[in-house]
């Protein structure tokens, strides 16, 4: 009886175990709700997609209207990305119908654009940074991208020192190359150029003479002020091309160099023939991006201008005009005194077709260069 009464308390005991198991079972199936796959993708893609819409196409309709719209003003109060600009012909900003103040749609912001002497000027001068400054930066970039994948001792050190400018404030890069290319005899490039080659201060960057004790220094050439923005240009963009140019030759097998080691080939053959050709998808990444970024050159400008006290929109020169970008002249037009919001955007798409334009042709031309 005993045995008996203990098997069937066994038995009783996993029956019960069992029936929780499954009851439970079922309350979690129930819980778990499954969702098809496409709706579950469009739940983790809403938020990335609210952020573009509103930070990215909205405010790209926004600029394309205020191009077309002529004689295009900031309704008071509403800011940039208030629709009661786009309405404001129809409607004030209380909501009172106006028939008087429909707006009107043209092409006049755009020829007032292409009829701006300092436009075509700015367009003059950011196609020459352009034309210096990107070629030199990638080129000394692979450079030091090589050297820095064949050393091994302090490569860590070195990587640092050249990532700095990328994590450094554009501000202070600035006024650390004022202080460089100082006008006085303090200034670290006059002090160089005087024990090396005995060549006089030379006024870098102030629009006004200087003197220097008895001796008077006029004002800075646009020469002067082009090496400066081209050298700071220069520094400044280093860093993430070393970076991609790095990660790209740590893909490469050294297979391909071993075997050409054998058959007697030079360092330089390799690096031209082997390296070169391999690491075509990065240069041309690095091309385009470039461009891109000397293109839209603002801040680099502007910072190294900074210490001058005459504001955000000067760019050397007298007139304060010497170096400025097109990017700098819509920022100019953006500015409250001036309340030309409708040309800065015509400005800004006359931009966007230029760089359109010149990366069609860099992806057409690169499509037998490059090698995936």
């Amino acid at each position: 009886m005993t045995a008996t009464n203990q098997a069937l308390t066994v038995e009783d005991v996993q029956a019960i175990l069992a029936e929780k198991h499954s009851t439970s079972h079922l309350i979690n199936r129930k819980r778990h709700v499954t969702l098809p796959q496409w709706a579950t993708a469009w739940i983790v893609l809403i938020p990335a997609l609210i952020f573009l819409v509103l930070f990215m196409f909205y405010p790209i309709l926004n600029t394309f209207f205020m191009a077309f719209i002529q004689d295009f003003r900031w309704v008071s109060g509403a800011g940039s990305f208030a629709f009661g600009n786009f309405i404001q012909g129809c409607f004030n900003w209380k909501g009172k119908f106006e028939n008087n103040l429909i707006p009107s749609f043209g092409f006049e912001n755009f020829v007032i654009v292409l009829k701006n002497e300092v436009f075509l000027s700015s367009i003059l001068n950011t196609a020459l940074l352009v034309v210096i400054e990107v070629p030199l930066t990638i080129i000394v970039a692979l450079l030091i991208a090589t050297f820095l994948n064949s050393i091994k001792a302090l490569k860590g050190l070195y990587q640092t020192i050249f990532f700095l400018p990328y994590v450094t404030n554009t501000i202070a890069l600035g006024l650390v190359f004022q202080m460089l290319f100082a006008s006085n005899t303090g200034g670290l490039m006059n002090i160089l150029l005087k024990n090396l080659f005995g060549i006089d201060p030379i006024n870098w960057l102030s629009s006004a003479e200087v003197r220097i004790g008895s001796t008077a220094l006029p004002p800075a050439t646009k020469f002067h002020q082009g090496i400066v923005i081209v050298i700071y240009a220069l520094w400044n963009g280093l860093a993430f091309k070393i970076l991609v140019f790095m990660s790209g030759l740590a893909t490469i097998d050294k297979q391909y160099s071993d075997a050409a080691k054998v058959d007697g080939s030079s360092s330089f053959t390799i690096w031209r023939r082997i390296t070169l050709p391999l690491l075509s998808p990065q240069i041309l990444y690095i091309t385009i991006t470039s461009f891109i970024g000397a293109f839209k050159m603002y801040t680099g400008v502007m910072s190294v201008y900074s210490a001058a006290g005459k504001g955000a929109y000067y760019f050397g020169g007298e007139r304060g005009e010497d170096w400025i970008t097109v990017v700098g002249w819509i920022y100019k037009q953006l500015d409250l005194s001036q309340d030309k919001p409708g040309i800065a955007a015509a400005g800004s798409l006359v931009l966007l077709s230029i760089i359109l334009v010149i990366t069609a042709v860099q992806f057409a031309v690169s499509k037998r260069r490059v090698h995936y």
